[in-house]
């Protein structure tokens, strides 16, 4: 797949800008104690170098407690795909949702013109994300998501520019709880980041390539 154009906009995922771990922690800090434990395990987890990651603003109205992360692909100075990562929790239980917890993802990444042109590309994108949470044995339930593929087409000022298309994944579910009521976010953050990095046509990564790349703050979001 071809570098994704840019980083996350603000229209991305319903996400406002990005916010400091200061003001992070400082929100967090009288949550459920589930909540805090779930949140304390993204911030802790290890992810591969390629991986870059670091906290948003989360939506605030799609439930009582929310958390974000934001990470790209990367590979020298070009993003080959990028996402946003939403941790959910309603103390009370949520019908839809089958728990207290919920993970909302969107991932995105720009395509090669013949792969954009594979009729089956929309139920490989959607395996890739299942396979991601199999792979890795977690216990998960109630998935639904999207995945749309769109071309772009340039005119008039604009007509130099080569043709592109763009994959898009959006996806829930519910990650099953375990003692204390917590999940273990830090495996399904893991699954993601295999998700975003196949999205992004990374190789499988090998054994001890896992650590974590922390973006400096930016002073927000960047337009496409």
């Amino acid at each position: 797949m071809a570098a994704a154009q840019g980083r996350l906009s603000d229209g991305a995922g319903g996400m406002d800008e990005a916010r400091d771990t200061e003001d992070d922690r400082r929100d967090t800090s009288t949550a459920p104690l589930p909540f805090r434990a779930a949140v304390d395990a993204l911030r802790a987890a290890r992810l591969r170098p390629q991986i870059e990651v670091e906290p948003t603003r989360p939506p605030q109205r799609l439930a009582p407690y929310t958390y974000a992360l934001e990470a790209a692909v990367v590979d020298g100075d070009q993003d080959l795909a990028d996402g946003r990562l939403v941790l959910l929790h309603d103390p009370a239980g949520h019908d839809a949702w089958r728990g207290t917890f919920r993970l909302v993802t969107l991932v995105r990444a720009e395509l090669e013109a013949e792969m954009a042109a594979d009729p089956l590309l929309p139920e490989v994108c959607w395996s890739w994300l299942t396979g991601a949470l199999q792979a890795r044995g977690l216990a998960y339930g109630e998935p639904s998501g999207t995945v749309t593929r769109a071309s772009s087409h340039y005119f008039g000022g604009l007509s130099e520019r080569p043709a592109a298309s763009q994959i898009e994944i959006r996806a829930s579910w519910t990650p099953r709880e375990g003692l204390g009521g917590v999940p273990d976010t830090a495996a399904h953050l893991a699954s993601w980041c295999d998700l975003l990095a196949q999205v992004g046509g990374l190789p499988p990564a090998g054994p001890g390539d896992a650590s974590v790349v922390t973006l400096p703050q930016r002073r927000g979001p960047q337009s496409r």
